[in-house]
C-alpha cells in the first residue's frame, strides 16, 4: 500500500542551478508556467534568471525550484516536480529552506492561486500555513502577465492569490 506521506530515500540528487541549466529552465517554465515570467503580489519575476535548485537523476533533470531572497524572507517563485510522489518537491523545499535560514531569513513564503488545490494540500503538509487570501489579485497579475488563463485546474476560475508561509528556524 502506498502512503502519500511515507518517506523514501531519494534516488536523485539536489544541486544548485548553474549557467548550463538556464536554457532547460527557460524551456520548462514556458511549458509549465506559460512563460519565464512569474507574478506574485503585483511583482514580476524573471524566474529563469533567479537562483534555484535542480533535482537530477542519472543526469536527467526531474525537478526545479526557483527562489528570491529579500530582507528576512525567501519567496519560492516556482516549483516543478516532473515525477509525482517521488519526494522531489519536498527535497527541493528542504534545500531552499536551509539556504534561506543560512541567509538570515525568518520565513519561507509563496503565492499560489485559488484553483490550485493540489498545491495547497502539498504545501500545508510541509509545514506551510495560509496567511492571506488576496481577493481578485489575479486581475492585476494579468496586466503584467496576460498569458495567465481565466480558468485553471478542475475548471475553477482563477481570481485570487493565496499566500502561504513557513517560519524558519536558525540553522
Amino acid at each position: 500500500m502506498h502512503n502519500d506521506d511515507s518517506y523514501r530515500v531519494p534516488d536523485f540528487e539536489i544541486r544548485p542551478l548553474c549557467g548550463d541549466d538556464r536554457s532547460w529552465v527557460s524551456h520548462l517554465l514556458r511549458e509549465h508556467w506559460g512563460s519565464e515570467r512569474s507574478v506574485s503580489r503585483g511583482r514580476m519575476h524573471a524566474a529563469d534568471e533567479l537562483p534555484g535548485f535542480l533535482a537530477v537523476r542519472n543526469g536527467e533533470r526531474i525537478g526545479l525550484l526557483t527562489y528570491c531572497i529579500e530582507k528576512t524572507g525567501c519567496e519560492i517563485v516556482t516549483l516543478n516536480s516532473l515525477i509525482k510522489n517521488a519526494g522531489i518537491g519536498t527535497e527541493l523545499i528542504n534545500s531552499v529552506r536551509l539556504v534561506a535560514a543560512m541567509a538570515g531569513c525568518h520565513k519561507l513564503w509563496l503565492i499560489t492561486t485559488n484553483d490550485n488545490v493540489d498545491t495547497l494540500r502539498f504545501y500545508q503538509k510541509r509545514d506551510f500555513t495560509l496567511v492571506a487570501v488576496h481577493r481578485n489579485a489575479i486581475e492585476e497579475s494579468r496586466r503584467l502577465k496576460p498569458e495567465i488563463p481565466e480558468i485553471g485546474f478542475h475548471g475553477i476560475p482563477i481570481r485570487d492569490e493565496i499566500e502561504l508561509e513557513s517560519v524558519l528556524k536558525s540553522p
